[in-house]
């Protein structure tokens, strides 16, 4: 028998939001996009949520993000992660995730966030909460700035390509690995496992956790982190029985949407 590991899918598994919603606003403050760009991107991410699991939607989707960052400093968009991140990540964290990624650490499990966001965004959440274990988009760059190309996009299959990566580097055995999602796209990541959990599912997910008898869960306390420890136990999980990158479409949409009911209500 190997090592056993746990992997979890990020945003509506871990966090309550998209993480490339949260920092859609920041990029737009800070000239990272532009409102011609939110159309586009909605479109974009439209698109994704019917169709996320065909292939050449996918690739449409990867290809117009990659587009969309093309000529972004690398740099800033890392300044912009690190100066929000607490702000705009912290106080959304599940605490019912949080305490299940210390059960499995605890029982002497690595613990690896599998997200098809950027890794400059996914590198600082994990870290956040005690992870430095990650699997993220990975976009080329050039000079400091990304290139419009993508090195690895961590969707659909390609998340199981990762994984079985991973753990034949560290020795995972699988058969006895865990992992868990909210969407049904990360099917595959979950078939791949020996342990697969649902999260606040999809109805496809949650149909399809219902044919295999896939444990279901429902995390509905996001609180913050520094709050959570100071009261602990938080949530306990038995009881819940529950950019750059593909999210961060919606999150430009909805600053958008955002900025018009604001400018309605003040009009009003």
């Amino acid at each position: 028998m190997g090592r056993s590991a746990a992997f979890f899918d990020l945003d509506k598994t871990v966090i309550a939001k998209s993480s490339a919603l949260a920092f859609g606003r920041p990029f737009y403050r800070d000239g990272l996009i532009t409102r011609r760009d939110v159309v586009k991107s909605a479109y974009a991410q439209l698109m994704f949520r019917l169709g996320g699991t065909d292939e050449q939607t996918m690739a449409k989707t990867r290809d117009y993000l990659a587009t969309l960052c093309k000529g972004w400093q690398v740099e800033q968009v890392r300044q912009i992660v690190a100066e929000t991140l607490h702000e705009l990540i912290n106080p959304y964290v599940y605490a019912e995730a949080a305490a299940l990624i210390e059960e499995h650490q605890a029982a002497g499990r690595d613990v690896v966030l599998v997200s098809a966001s950027g890794e400059e965004m996914v590198r600082p959440i994990g870290a956040l909460l005690g992870v430095t274990d990650v699997i993220a988009t990975r976009m080329g760059v050039v000079d400091g700035r990304y290139s419009g190309e993508v090195e690895f996009y961590a969707a659909g299959p390609s998340k199981v390509d990762a994984v079985s990566e991973l753990a034949t580097e560290r020795g995972y055995d699988l058969a006895d690995s865990y992992a868990y999602s909210d969407s049904y796209s990360d099917r595959p990541l979950l078939e791949c496992v020996g342990h697969p959990t649902v999260v606040n599912p999809d109805r496809q997910l949650r149909k399809l956790a219902v044919e295999n008898a896939w444990p279901v869960l429902e995390f509905r306390h996001p609180v913050p982190l520094g709050r959570r420890l100071r009261e602990r136990p938080a949530v306990p999980v038995a009881a819940a029985a529950l950019g750059v990158g593909v999210g961060v479409a919606i999150g430009i949409a909805w600053y958008g949407r955002h900025r018009r009911t604001r400018a309605s209500a003040s009009q009003g």
